[in-house]
């Protein structure tokens, strides 16, 4: 078994004593399920999957996204959790633009896609601000509500498929190592 697998191992058999603690005992009977915690191929792929779907969902609901379709759909869920934090400050703009992008390519808009800066907070007051932001959303629109959910949707299968194929790659490199050690042995 290599390291990492040890290492990952360790970490899921901690939740025991996770849960065992009194402010998180009433979680236990939710998240404590051998299947949150499976180390295969198929529950960390998912994992990965539902991570890139959650991570283009707005910054406040990334989480719970992945929280949510992780519990639904029984995958790992430590994998689903930490790979939703792609999605950053540095980050976010960039993937709403792609997202925006996206959405007009799949509503077949045509014609220069320009997307205006969003309003600034600290230059407005809190309800202003607010009705500026709606404003600024609705002058988006159908391109980004259509283009995030679809970006998820394709960097989470994307991300499946390249975790079904690293995890194949390592596990014949591990078969390939341990044939030629036996035969040079």
């Amino acid at each position: 078994m290599t390291l990492f697998k040890r290492k990952i191992r360790a970490f899921a058999a901690r939740r025991h004593e996770w849960f065992a603690r009194p402010s998180m005992r009433w979680l236990a009977p939710h998240l404590d399920q051998p299947a949150f915690w499976a180390f295969n191929r198929r529950k960390v792929a998912m994992g990965v999957a539902v991570g890139l779907y959650s991570g283009v969902m707005p910054g406040f609901t990334q989480k719970a996204t992945a929280l949510a379709l992780a519990l639904m759909l029984r995958v790992n869920l430590p994998a689903a959790m930490v790979v939703s934090l792609y999605s950053n400050p540095l980050t976010v703009l960039p993937l709403y633009y792609l997202a925006y992008r996206f959405g007009r390519c799949l509503l077949g808009e045509t014609g220069p896609a320009t997307m205006t800066a969003p309003p600034g907070l600290f230059s407005l007051g809190p309800a202003e601000w607010l009705s500026q932001m709606a404003a600024w959303l609705l002058n988006l629109g159908w391109p980004l509500l259509v283009g995030m959910p679809a970006l998820g949707v394709t960097l989470g299968a994307a991300g499946y498929l390249a975790t079904r194929l690293l995890w194949r790659w390592a596990v014949v490199s591990a078969w390939h190592g341990r044939k030629v050690k036996c035969e040079s042995s």
